[in-house]
């Protein structure tokens, strides 16, 4: 018989699958929008970095997760597509070595140019890919950790803008403070709301979420309560930086209808979920913006 081989564009396809294509933007340009912003100025290190936030940190992230989330995505529903791809066991090693031959050059090339001027940058780079992997490795999986997932998966989009920040010497005011802080309760408030509609899957397969420990309905109230107090934060960040704050409010909508979800229904939420992850691009859309009156109005 003659064996039946897997053609490249669809092994391909399915490596660029798990990284999440829709997600790419939101660790890459946290970093960009940093670095520009406090440098003003495109080159090298902004190119490179932009690159490595874009897709190899992503396929590291979230290819991981895929790897050794495998026997529980079986169970759940939402896997196959743009929330998460399901990798044919004989792709796990290809999508791991492709997630690390893809990062060392860039994360080589970024530690080259950042230089020896901003020693701290190494230290939140590492502390950045520490998270990406504790989140799902064995013996870590952070992931399975009620409330430290959250602050893990946070970390994963914060930590870009952070490391942008570093290497690009910003001063540290009270305005960034509080921006990155809201920031950064977006992230686990969003963490959090996406946890929800898997509570089911979770719980049959034996893996614990803040959403399977506080059940559902209280970490769908939890998550609107971080947006929220994150929208607060944002009107400490000085102007035009506090018109940002309204930003809160359509994330809050679209988990508002779910606040009183059962643990059995759970997997309704998963339409919010879907109205949050289209949010995202408009609001990044807006943030631009807001990025762009800040560099003509001056600093927080």
């Amino acid at each position: 018989m003659t064996e039946t081989r897997t053609p490249p564009f669809w092994k391909t396809r399915q490596v660029l699958l798990s990284s999440r294509p829709l997600s790419w933007i939101n660790t890459a340009f946290p970093f960009a929008a940093a670095y520009v912003v406090t440098t003003g100025r495109v080159d090298a290190l902004l190119v490179v970095g932009t690159l490595f936030f874009l897709i190899p940190y992503n396929l590291l992230m979230y290819g991981i997760n895929d790897v050794f989330d495998y026997e529980s995505d079986l169970r759940n529903p939402r896997k196959g597509g743009v929330e998460g791809a399901m990798l044919d066991p004989g792709l796990h090693r290809t999508v791991l070595v492709s997630g690390i031959a893809t990062a060392v050059p860039m994360l080589v090339m970024m530690l080259v140019l950042a230089g020896r001027e901003h020693p701290s940058s190494w230290l939140i780079l590492a502390v950045s890919l520490f998270a990406v992997a504790a989140y799902s490795v064995p013996g870590l999986r952070f992931k399975e950790r009620p409330v430290v997932d959250s602050i893990t998966s946070s970390t994963h989009f914060v930590s870009p803008a952070v490391y942008g920040l570093a290497v690009a010497g910003a001063v540290v005011t009270p305005g960034l403070v509080a921006l990155l802080a809201a920031f950064f309760l977006w992230g686990m408030a969003s963490h959090a709301f996406g946890a929800v509609q898997d509570v089911v899957p979770d719980r049959e397969g034996g893996i614990a979420s803040i959403a399977t420990a506080l059940g559902a309905a209280r970490t769908v109230r939890l998550a609107i309560a971080f947006w929220a107090l994150a929208g607060v934060l944002m009107l400490f960040t000085g102007w035009p930086g506090l018109l940002a704050s309204v930003l809160a409010v359509p994330y809050i909508l679209a988990a508002w209808p779910f606040r009183s979800v059962s643990d059995e229904r759970a997997e309704t939420a998963n339409a919010g979920w879907k109205r949050f992850l289209w949010l995202n691009f408009l609001t990044g859309f807006l943030v631009t913006m807001l990025l762009i009156a800040w560099v003509m109005l001056g600093p927080f």
